[in-house]
């Protein structure tokens, strides 16, 4: 986000996808990222996942980085793809994964092995939820958010009424 780097998000075309999806994309323009974009595959030509094709269809489409939502947990040709087009590759998913995890730059699932994280239910919108509060976090602890900046004015008579 700081470099302005452009991030797409890579959908999952269930409503959990979708709201995950949307929870993504604002909350990241929410938390300053200027250049979020989203693809949901279709069903039907794509198939499920990240796939090879999707994949360069990203990068085609100028990314830098590649976020999977509500899927890419068993996606690892597609990943592999992504990462031979030299794009970085978030990975937030919900799904159990295969015997081989994909060879992703971060990988954020609760059903991952060895991770402690106590909700193993949780859909993949919540997933994103998390990624964007440990974000947010992150962005504070750099002082990103400076309080000391923002002004806050009392509202006029004509506003409060």
């Amino acid at each position: 986000m700081a470099q302005n780097q452009r991030l797409i998000i890579v959908a999952d075309y269930d409503c959990d996808g979708a709201t995950a999806c949307a929870v993504g994309v604002r909350g990241l323009r929410l938390l300053g990222a200027q250049n979020v974009d989203y693809l949901v595959p279709d069903r039907v030509t794509d198939g499920y996942g990240l796939t090879a094709s999707i994949a360069r269809r990203v990068a085609e489409r100028g990314a830098d980085m590649l976020i999977t939502v509500d899927n890419g947990i068993a996606s690892v040709d597609g990943v592999a793809e992504a990462k031979a087009l030299g794009l970085q590759v978030l990975v937030t998913d919900h799904h159990l994964p295969g015997p081989e995890l994909p060879a992703a730059d971060a990988i954020v699932n609760p059903n991952q092995p060895g991770c402690p994280f106590e909700s193993k239910s949780m859909a993949g919108v919540g997933v994103m939820f998390y990624v964007l509060l440990a974000l947010r976090a992150e962005l504070r602890a750099r002082g990103v958010f400076d309080l000391s900046l923002i002004h806050i004015s009392e509202p006029t008579r004509q506003e409060a009424i």
